[in-house]
Formats: C-alpha cells, sequence, structure tokens
C-alpha cells in the first residue's frame, strides 16, 4: 500500500469581520511519487468535530474557485478540504494544458479513485472532523469525479453534490446494485452542449441501475460552469461554451446547503 507525506504549509486568520473564525492552511501530501498541494478551512468558533467535505476542482486544476469554496463551507459550519488531482502546480492557463492534466490524472480510473480517497483519508483525520460524516462537492472535472465516488461506494460519503459535473465521466464504468449508500445531488445546465441529453439519460440509467438515492436539478438557458465567475470571460478567451448565471450560481448553492442538513 501506497503511503501519504503530509506536511502543513501554513495557517492564515483571516482579519474580516466576516471571516474572524476562518481558518485556513495549505497541506502538501506526497502520494506515490507526487507531490499534491491541498486547502483546509474550518471556523474555530464551532466547537467539536463536525462534518468534513471535500471540493474537488474543475479541469483546469486545483484553483482559487475550489479554494473559495472550501472557505464558504468553513463559513457554514464545516471543516473542508479542497484536494488537488494533478499535483503541486499544475493550474492549466490554456484548454490544451487542462485537457493534458485531465487525461494525466483521470485517463486511469484506478489512478483517480486513489488520488481522491488520499484526500479523503487527510479529512478523516483532521481533529475538528467527524470520521463518520464525510462528503464532496465537485465542479466540471471534479462533478463526475465525485458522481463517480459515490456511484461505485469505494469510500463511505454520505453525500455529494456536482456542478456542471461530467456525466459521461460518472457513467464509464458498469453499474453494481447496492454497491453504495451515498446520496447524489447534481446540478447541470440545460444549454450545456458538454453534458448533453444523451448524458443526462445515461446518467439516470447508471444512478437508477446502481439502486443511488439521486436528484437531479437542469436549469434551463443556463451553460457550462454556471458557478464559477470567471466563465464567461474564460468562455470569451478561448471560444468556449461557458457562462457564468448569477442565479443558478445562487440557487444550486442553497439547495446544497438544504442536502447538507438532510444528509448529516
Amino acid at each position: 500500500m501506497k503511503k501519504i507525506m503530509v506536511s502543513i504549509i501554513g495557517l492564515t486568520f483571516f482579519s474580516l469581520q466576516a471571516y474572524a473564525a476562518v481558518q485556513t492552511k495549505e497541506i502538501k501530501y506526497t502520494f506515490g511519487e507526487t507531490e499534491f498541494t491541498g486547502f483546509l478551512a474550518f471556523d474555530d468558533a464551532v466547537s467539536g468535530k463536525r462534518p468534513g467535505i471535500l471540493v474537488a476542482h474543475e479541469w483546469w486544476g486545483h484553483d482559487d474557485n475550489s479554494r473559495k469554496r472550501a472557505t464558504q463551507l468553513a463559513k457554514l459550519g464545516y471543516t473542508a478540504f479542497a484536494l488537488d488531482m494533478y499535483g503541486t502546480g499544475q493550474l492549466a492557463q490554456h484548454p490544451d494544458d487542462a485537457k493534458k492534466f485531465m487525461q494525466a490524472a483521470v485517463g486511469s480510473l484506478p489512478q483517480a479513485e486513489t488520488r481522491f480517497k488520499a484526500a479523503y483519508e487527510i479529512l478523516k483525520k483532521e481533529k475538528t472532523v467527524n470520521p463518520e460524516k464525510i462528503a464532496a462537492i465537485g465542479y466540471c472535472l471534479g462533478g463526475g469525479l465525485v458522481m463517480h465516488m459515490a456511484r461505485t461506494g469505494i469510500i463511505p460519503l454520505n453525500g455529494v453534490v456536482s456542478f456542471h459535473g461530467s456525466f459521461a465521466f460518472a457513467t464509464q464504468t458498469p453499474s453494481q446494485p447496492g454497491q453504495t449508500k451515498t446520496k447524489v445531488l447534481a446540478f447541470t445546465g440545460a444549454d450545456d452542449p458538454f453534458v448533453p441529453i444523451e448524458s443526462v439519460q445515461a446518467f439516470v440509467k447508471s444512478m437508477t441501475e446502481a439502486g443511488v438515492d439521486y436528484e437531479l436539478k437542469s436549469y434551463p438557458g443556463v451553460q457550462h460552469g454556471f458557478t464559477v465567475e470567471d466563465s464567461t470571460e474564460k468562455g470569451k478567451k478561448f471560444s468556449l461554451p461557458l457562462a457564468y448565471d448569477a442565479a443558478a450560481d445562487k440557487d444550486s448553492w442553497q439547495r446544497m446547503q438544504v442536502f447538507f442538513k438532510e444528509i448529516f
């Protein structure tokens, strides 16, 4: 079995009143021969152990968006860990690089699963985390990944939430009925060409056959990347069908909060 080496890089105390109790720290960890850099956030005003949430990034890599979401989750009373699927410094500035990083990381599903599980083990051992209450959220690539992890039951997650996630990635392997009790909440844009209707139908079929308790919310007129504020800018820059949608972003985040209250 491969060992995971972990080192805490830094601890940050936010001075702004809105973030007065939120602490964050980078955590470098080595799995196999690759070094990764994750980002942990928690509220020290919350006493005792609390649920832990893994945050899986988009295909661009471990970026500011995943860290922002981890901090927002900490403000809600959770301990959140924005994981790194690519490796330290592997943050794409161009779609070609993003595709290259993604294929290297998740082209092999067993490798993707072990990298995700390595992050899970780190979060589970955090002193502020209740190891019996862990969930995951993911965006784009990360959304597909958390749905895959839920469906396969490789690790005991209470629930996962996918934001504009790849259904194609989440349905690559055959469904195994009774393999998981993880609940799934998925959000997608009805006008997202990366997630066509055929992909949605395959997702529904896969989740149903696996006996997964799932809910799917599709937003009319919404495109890919609707929760990421710089999606529209990137879409124009690289001629990609990306667009931020404030209403869908707000609604999906609120629904996620209700979902977590239910599963925890």
